[in-house]
């Protein structure tokens, strides 16, 4: 394997925060040390299982378009490409407009869900010209033709490294120690091994946010005793285009939480992993909005069904929120809009705000055009307004992009294009991005950091050189998650 990944172990960090009082922990982590720890099985981010899937679309589109009449080629060709740029026009048009991802999207996206529109038009205009060939070319072109651009989505957002973790997704496969509500109360007092994942409905506490079903961890320390113990909890908020179970599949994070709860005991926080989104592609950005009232679902029916179900801790002490791209600007935002609901926040790679574009757009996108609601949740508003917080603690985990060639690199300002990982390093996948930075990441931790320390919140930035993937958001959390068990008041044992 190369050396070049996608995260390297190098942190920085930029400004120092004055250490925080014991108990629970002494300060802040200054560095996180990021490690990988990448999925093994066919790659679908490079590796054969792309270039063959290109291949067959390709080849039998054009075993479908191969007719030899003059009409076919002066009529029925002619419609067909106007079909494709009509169609990728308008998926165009509708990423933009509704602010879908915050860099653009690879070319080779367009060109992919052009083919599919083509692929359709062949079969509806051809159908009647075509040999029996030709015609059986064409419907399976619509198929291959739609598995390849899924197959480059997932190279550009990252979220599916290998097949069988497209597969297990798609199926729905458990996740690992997944187990059902009802089991719990038999395994009470027993020994659980590093702990179970509970899918759970959570109810509405009025947010009418049409939500996807959820994960709850639970640490062996939940089953130690007659009733659950009143453990701490931190929310976990997925990227841009999100499912709850993101962190587990694509973010493959349960091996090091598996390995430091071994190593501590069995004590480690309930993790909730939340539904930011209600589908895939629904962009709230944790507001209340067009989009649906993201926010209210996860500071009204999230802690109450927590603490009525599992008995966790109702201090704002030990409740936390960590997100990644995002889920990271959720996280801040959740923060410091409701301190009266957690007091720590673990921001990686997030925005200086909930984005949808400019602030107009954004105003227009996630508002419907209501600039007081914009205000109501941009974090620097808010925490001018809010005024000095009490205990509240922050990390921004950040990126700065690899050096470019020549030995120039850092954040320069203005949009570059890092280095990208060696083709086959399976941590290669951008996140969502498409590997330019975008200057609304770049400085917004700095900027929130140091407006948050004017009211009070004792912050850290630390900034590593890497790629947009969920591979640095899994190092990111895992490498913060000692410090983090030890703020909500948990013994660590050895935290330097």
């Amino acid at each position: 394997m190369s050396s070049t990944i996608a995260v390297v172990p190098f942190t920085v960090a930029l400004s120092q925060s004055p250490p925080l009082a014991p108990p629970p922990a002494p300060h802040a982590p200054a560095g996180s040390g990021h490690r990988g720890g990448f999925q093994h099985g066919l790659s679908l981010l490079h590796g054969w299982v792309p270039q063959v899937a290109m291949f067959l679309a390709v080849f039998f589109l054009v075993v479908a378009i191969a007719r030899f009449t003059r009409r076919w080629w002066l009529l029925w060709v002619p419609v067909c490409v106007a079909i494709s740029a009509g169609v990728t026009w308008v998926a165009w048009a509708y990423m933009n407009d509704e602010g879908l991802a915050s860099d653009p999207a690879p070319v080779l996206l367009w060109v992919c869900i052009g083919m599919i529109a083509a692929a359709v038009g062949l079969v509806v205009v051809g159908w009647q010209d075509g040999a029996w060939w030709q015609r059986i070319a064409a419907v399976l072109a619509i198929p291959l033709a739609l598995v390849n651009a899924l197959i480059v989505l997932d190279q550009w957002v990252g979220y599916y490294p290998t097949v069988q973790s497209a597969w297990a997704a798609a199926t729905a496969e458990a996740l690992p120690h997944q187990t059902g509500l009802a089991s719990l109360s038999g395994l009470r007092n027993t020994n659980v091994g590093s702990g179970r994942i509970v899918p759970v409905d959570i109810p509405e506490s009025g947010s009418h946010f049409k939500h996807r079903r959820e994960y709850v961890y639970l640490p062996p320390a939940w089953f130690a005793g007659p009733t659950p113990p009143a453990l701490p909890v931190v929310m976990m908020i997925g990227g841009e285009f999100n499912t709850p179970a993101d962190w587990v599949r694509s973010g493959q994070i349960m091996p090091a939480v598996d390995d430091f709860v071994n190593g501590n005991n069995g004590q480690a926080p309930v993790l909730v992993f939340v539904d930011s989104g209600g589908s895939f592609n629904n962009d709230t950005e944790c507001v209340n909005g067009t989009r649906g009232d993201a926010a209210d679902h996860l500071t009204n029916d999230v802690p109450d069904y927590m603490k009525s179900t599992f008995g966790v801790s109702a201090d704002p002490a030990r409740w936390a929120a960590v997100g990644w791209s995002m889920g990271g600007t959720c996280a801040a935002d959740l923060a410091v809009m409701h301190p009266e609901l957690l007091h720590t926040f673990l921001d990686i790679a997030g925005d200086l705000g909930p984005t949808a574009g400019n602030k107009e757009q954004t105003v227009r996108r996630l508002y419907g055009g209501n600039a007081d609601a914009w205000a109501q949740f941009d974090p620097q508003t808010v925490m001018a307004k809010h005024g000095p917080y009490s205990d509240m603690v922050g990390v921004f985990d950040d990126l700065t992009p690899p050096q470019r060639q020549g030995g120039q690199g850092g954040n320069r300002g203005g949009n570059f294009r890092p280095k990208q990982p060696a083709a086959e390093d399976d941590s290669v996948g951008l996140g969502g991005h498409d590997g330019v930075f975008d200057t609304g990441e770049l400085g917004a931790a700095n900027t929130l950091c140091e407006d948050g320390r004017h009211v009070g919140i004792d912050c850290t930035v630390n900034t590593t050189e890497g790629g947009h993937t969920w591979q640095f958001a899994s190092s990111a959390f895992t490498s913060t998650l000692p410090w983090l068990t030890a703020r909500l008041g948990l013994p660590v044992p050895n935290l330097s």
